[in-house]
């Protein structure tokens, strides 16, 4: 540590001789606690008076310590949280654990929050999501991989796996890429999902992030490639399909015939959420011939008066309904409710009053946000936010004709899609019956003895049969 100099003008770098001679301390005093620096390290180090680094790590009551020999490994462990203990004619030095740790407590999950099921969820500390992980998963099996991403940040990811179950080519994929991220800073693994992702320029999602331990513990169990990121408070899985994107973990804490039907009202909210107005707008524009005669008076009646074409009108509300969402989420939570609620009765009724909206198209907008809120992964339900534009758009120009050239640009675009590699819409395309079991709907645990074929794991079989456990009798 002859380089010394260069920390002075560091205000939290403390450099400290004469109290230890002939031993020096140096640590950041921001990184370090205090309470164990002074009780476990200090203290020992005047108490013991030894002469050598060896007698030091004999006398410190402190696990996690080691040896650096060169500055640049040095250094890196000070800026870790460690203590650097150097006798003065040497070149080696003892660096001791000593980080202060400044966490908030496991809360109920926020996002993915359920009425069933455990109430806990990832925080910030990575040391705390691995342990509510194998608090859950007790084997030895369960493999980590290590891997710092971020040339300035330096941020710690663990790959979770486990031996004898994953595909070890799942596992390499997405080490290989952590490797492969060639950026300043990584903040959390919003970020990695970016990086890693198949086709980083399609706004459907390739990975799934989770904010609940038992989420990421039954992918693990499943086959799956989990990985955490220090500092981040969601666990990122993969690979995965369309489908996950559309099943809430709380489906597997009901009983299988309420956990499908709710699955089924889901998938249908989705595809009312996306068609809904364009259709609206393809209908009235192009085929009124598709009208019912009972319906046609009164959607007359509520267009009576109104000055732009359907498609204006749509995108009108479409914005304003974009708009209170956002607002929503961006204002403090008390004042972002009253916001959503006020706002949207107000602008909604003041709207139809101006002559400036239909009501018909009001109810319908409004029912496609709320169908969009089903979705339980945040992040597709911010891609079927956005996919309803250019629908919309389409449906404008040819009618139905230019509505089903839309949906077959995004039909194609989801088959060429891959997650690690594997198929994005399996089990649809490729089709594999076998896995129906638990997509659209989720059959009961007893028909679901074999893990997905999606995976490819070592190990297909969940459980045996009960002939088979009589033969082993």
């Amino acid at each position: 540590m002859n380089e010394q100099t260069s920390f002075e003008q560091i205000p939290d770098f403390v450099k400290e001789e004469e109290a230890f001679y002939p031993f020096q301390v140096y640590y950041y005093r921001t990184l370090i606690d205090q309470d164990r620096l002074q009780r476990d390290i200090l203290k020992s180090l005047v108490e013991h008076r030894a002469n050598t680094i060896e007698d030091v790590e004999k006398s410190l009551p402190v696990g996690m310590m080691v040896k650096g020999h060169r500055k640049k490994e040095i250094h890196e462990k000070l800026l870790q949280g460690y203590v650097c203990i150097q006798h003065v004619d040497a070149h080696s030095a003892l660096l001791v654990q000593a980080i202060s740790e400044q966490n908030r407590a496991i809360s109920i999950p926020e996002v993915e929050f359920s009425v069933l099921g455990p109430k806990q969820s990832f925080i910030e500390a990575l040391d705390t999501n691995l342990s509510l992980i194998r608090k859950r998963l007790p084997i030895p099996q369960l493999q980590i991989e290590e891997v710092i991403v971020g040339k300035l940040t330096k941020s710690t990811v663990n790959v979770l796996s486990i031996k004898g179950i994953t595909d070890e080519e799942n596992v390499q994929t997405v080490v290989q890429r952590l490797k492969d991220v060639d950026y300043d800073h990584v903040m959390d693994s919003s970020y990695l999902i970016q990086f890693l992702e198949d086709n980083s320029k399609s706004v459907f999602p390739q990975l799934i992030d989770t904010e609940r331990p038992d989420r990421a513990v039954a992918a693990l169990v499943e086959g799956k490639v989990v990985f955490l990121m220090d500092g981040s408070p969601q666990a990122v899985i993969g690979p995965i399909t369309l489908i996950e994107f559309f099943s809430a973990f709380e489906d597997y804490y009901l009983s299988w015939q309420i956990a499908s039907a709710l699955r089924l009202i889901r998938i249908f909210a989705v595809l009312f959420s996306i068609f809904a107005t364009p259709l609206y707008v393809a209908v009235l524009t192009y085929h009124p011939e598709l009208i019912p005669n009972d319906l046609l008076g009164t959607l007359v009646s509520s267009r009576s008066g109104i000055p732009f074409p359907p498609i204006l009108e749509a995108i009108f509300l479409e914005i304003t309904i974009e708009l209170l969402r956002e607002a929503g989420a961006r204002l403090p939570t008390k004042v972002g409710q009253t916001i959503g609620i006020v706002g949207g009765i107000v602008i909604g009724t003041a709207s139809v009053e101006a002559g400036l909206t239909s009501n018909v198209l009001l109810i319908i907008v409004a029912l496609s946000a709320l169908a969009s809120f089903t979705t339980p992964v945040y992040r597709m339900g911010n891609t079927i936010r956005l996919i309803r534009f250019p629908l919309l758009i389409a449906s404008n120009i040819w009618g139905m004709l230019s509505l089903m050239l839309g949906l077959t640009f995004f039909i194609v675009h989801l088959i060429n899609l891959k997650s690690l590699g594997r198929p994005y819409m399996e089990p649809l395309y490729p089709l594999r019956l076998a896995d129906w079991k638990d997509a659209i709907i989720r059959l009961p645990f007893s028909m679901q003895k074999k893990r997905p074929i999606q995976e490819r794991t070592k190990k297909s079989n969940r459980f045996k049969t009960r002939m088979n456990d009589i033969d082993e009798r």
